[in-house]
């Protein structure tokens, strides 16, 4: 007997009782991001790894050990995206959409990371990524956070989320606190742990963001960026500040904060929770404003955020999705000859009179018992019972499975105007 093939490690199947989560929060992102004015673009999954490696930098954690990288048949080198900010740049310059354009877009999809495998952290994930390309001011930085805080209340989710902000300040300004901060390290390069060790010389401000509980009297006591920011990163910070306190928005600035991507600057943020163990971060983003010109664009000013959505999902609790919206509205059971001939032919009839109703019909036969059994797993509120009788007299039965009421037996046009009214009356 053959081994069964299991999935790749860290790749993970969605079943049928967790996608429900899933499109609940995919819709509610999507009218959000409608009402906001954002355009939806979708990137390849591949793309040539030279992309990352400009954009990332080649001596971060994802381009050196995490990235899923292959050559191809024409020897190309070619790498499973990790992020999609870098692919949406690439896409906005190839197709001519960021030169002196304001471009407000949005994708979703898989993103891959060869990682240790664990709870809330996987080798492929899906993220949601927002980017706004050709404004420059803290405004649009604010709206971000402002629309991310909207769609914690829409999810139920606003008392289980903390807001952390940070500015990395200028590219010469962080230069500067860079050389400040690789000297009071040097002098604490007995206490740094390997990763730390590895970063003094090719990113030290990764440093800031360790993890590790030994280190962190250490870092505490580093100096802060915010302390050397330029007159005009400070203004935008400021300003930035002044309009989330307008707007009650309640955050933490974090000096510790700096990302793990090279082109981040100015302003960053992290919405975190303590409700998912150590990965608490479940959404990020901030400025990249040389990213276009790093990548072979016009100099753009740019801004994003990106959520991971195993996250998310999982922080949802499981009476803040409506699984209402996700299951039939009823269930056609129809048992004897003339009943199995007609029902599908009926069950059309009913989607065209109806386009809004979810209705699962029954296959493969049996007893009107098994079939309601059925029936009643599928999660409809409604039974419609079609037999040869109903049929011969061109009746509908309708069954409440939910509720305490009587059946009907309706003429069919009558059941379609009742399922009619139903569906305006679920809706409301």
């Amino acid at each position: 007997m053959s081994k069964n093939i299991q999935a790749v490690r860290g790749m993970n199947d969605i079943l049928p009782e967790e996608t429900p989560g899933w499109r609940h929060l995919e819709e509610v992102v999507r009218q959000l991001l409608d009402a906001y004015g954002y355009h939806e673009i979708r990137m390849p999954i591949v793309e040539k790894t030279e992309l990352f490696k400009r954009s990332i930098g080649e001596v971060t954690d994802i381009v050196e050990k995490e990235m899923y990288t292959f050559e191809d048949r024409n020897g190309d080198m070619l790498t499973l995206r990790p992020e999609g900010t870098a692919g949406c740049v690439r896409a906005g310059i190839q197709n001519g959409l960021l030169h002196n354009q304001v471009q407000r877009l949005w994708y979703r999809g898989p993103m891959f990371r060869h990682e240790r495998p664990q709870k809330g952290r996987y080798r492929q994930f899906h993220q949601i990524g927002v980017e706004v390309f050709g404004l420059e001011g803290p405004d649009v930085d604010a709206e971000h956070i402002l629309m991310t805080a909207r769609l914690w209340k829409m999810l139920g989710l606003a008392d289980a989320v903390e807001l952390q902000l940070n500015s990395l300040g200028s590219v010469a300004s962080r230069s500067a606190y860079r050389a400040t901060l690789v000297e009071y390290l040097w002098h604490h390069v007995d206490e740094l742990d390997e990763d730390s060790r590895r970063r003094l010389d090719s990113n030290p401000l990764r440093v800031l963001d360790s993890k590790n509980p030994e280190m962190r009297e250490l870092i505490e006591k580093a100096p802060k960026l915010t302390e050397h920011l330029d007159e005009e990163s400070q203004a935008h910070f400021d300003t930035l500040c002044a309009i989330l306190d307008d707007a009650g928005v309640k955050y933490t600035i974090n000096p510790c904060l700096v990302r793990g991507l090279d082109y981040y600057g100015k302003t960053v943020f992290e919405w975190v929770t303590d409700k998912l163990g150590a990965q608490g971060t479940v959404c990020a983003g901030g400025r990249f404003d040389g990213l276009v010109e790093q990548l072979g664009g016009k100099p753009t000013p740019a801004v994003g955020f990106a959520m991971g959505v195993e996250r998310l999902v999982s922080l949802i609790e499981a009476e803040h999705v409506p699984q209402e919206l996700y299951r039939p509205h009823a269930y056609l059971v129809q048992v004897g000859e003339a009943a199995q001939r007609q029902g599908l032919l009926l069950a059309e009839q009913l989607r065209d009179a109806l386009p809004l109703l979810r209705l699962e019909t029954h296959c493969g036969g049996g007893s009107f018992k098994s079939q309601f059994k059925k029936a009643d797993r599928s999660g409809a509120p409604l039974a419609l019972i079609l037999g040869d009788e109903e049929v011969a007299n061109g009746t509908l039965g309708i069954k409440f499975l939910r509720e305490e009421a009587e059946q009907k037996l309706l003429s069919q046009q009558d059941a379609i105007e009742y399922l009619a009214g139903y569906l305006i009356k679920s809706a409301s």
